[in-house]
C-alpha cells in the first residue's frame, strides 16, 4: 500500500459548527463504553448484533487496533464526534471502503449516543466529514446506506445534501437480520444541503 500524506496518524481535529471530529484514542475507553452502554437499546436496532464482550476493554483494544490498521492502509478513517459545548464524546463517524483510481469513493457510517440525538450534531458531523472526504481525500462520491424506517438517519443524510438512489435488497445483517437499505450518495459537485444553525 502506498503512503498518502492525508492519512497521517497525527491528523488534526476537523471542526464544525457544533462538533469536533478527532481520531479515537486508547484512553477514550471509559467514556466510549459508558455512552454505548447507556445507549444500547437506542443503537441495537440499527447496528450489527452486539457480541457478549462488546463493551469489554479487550474488545475496545481490538477495535482501536482495527481503526489504526485501516487508517494506515488508507481504507478507512474512524473519528469520534465530540460536542463542542462541553467537550464530551457524542458518537462516532467513519469514512470506509475508501477507493481511489477510477472509483474515488467512500462509504459513510455513523452512530450517536441517545442523549445527544436530535440536536443537529450528526448533521454537522456528516457535513464536516463530507468536506474532508472531498477536499482532503480527493474523493468524488460518498455513499451511505440506511434502513428504510430509520427516519432520523434519512433526515440527517437529506439535510447534508445526499440523494436517495435506490433500494439495496437484503444488504446488511443488522441486529441478526438481513435488512434492506436505502442507498444515498453525494457527489463532489452536489450542493452542500441545508446547514443547521445553532
Amino acid at each position: 500500500m502506498f503512503a498518502l500524506p492525508f492519512l497521517r496518524r497525527d491528523l488534526p481535529a476537523l471542526k464544525g459548527e457544533k462538533v469536533l471530529l478527532r481520531l479515537p484514542l486508547t484512553g477514550d475507553y471509559n467514556e466510549w463504553a459508558k455512552l454505548r452502554g447507556e445507549s444500547r437499546s437506542f443503537l441495537e436496532r440499527w447496528e450489527p448484533r452486539w457480541t457478549p464482550d462488546e463493551l469489554d476493554r479487550s474488545a475496545w483494544r481490538h477495535r482501536i487496533g482495527r481503526y489504526r490498521e485501516d487508517h494506515a492502509q488508507g481504507t478507512a478513517i474512524a473519528f469520534f464526534i465530540i460536542e463542542k459545548e462541553h467537550g464530551r464524546l457524542a458518537g462516532g463517524i467513519t469514512i470506509g471502503n475508501i477507493r481511489h483510481g477510477v472509483a474515488q469513493s467512500g462509504h459513510l457510517g455513523y452512530w450517536m449516543g441517545e442523549r445527544y440525538a436530535g440536536r443537529g450534531l450528526m448533521t454537522d458531523a456528516v457535513n464536516v466529514l463530507t468536506r474532508f472526504a472531498f477536499d482532503t481525500l480527493r474523493l468524488h462520491r460518498i455513499e451511505a446506506a440506511c434502513i428504510p424506517d430509520n427516519q432520523r438517519s434519512i433526515r440527517v443524510l437529506e439535510k447534508a445534501g445526499f440523494t436517495r438512489e435506490g433500494l439495496l435488497r437484503s444488504y446488511l445483517r443488522i441486529n441478526g437480520i438481513w435488512q434492506d437499505h436505502y442507498l444515498y450518495a453525494r457527489i463532489e459537485d452536489d450542493p452542500a444541503g441545508n446547514r443547521t444553525k445553532g
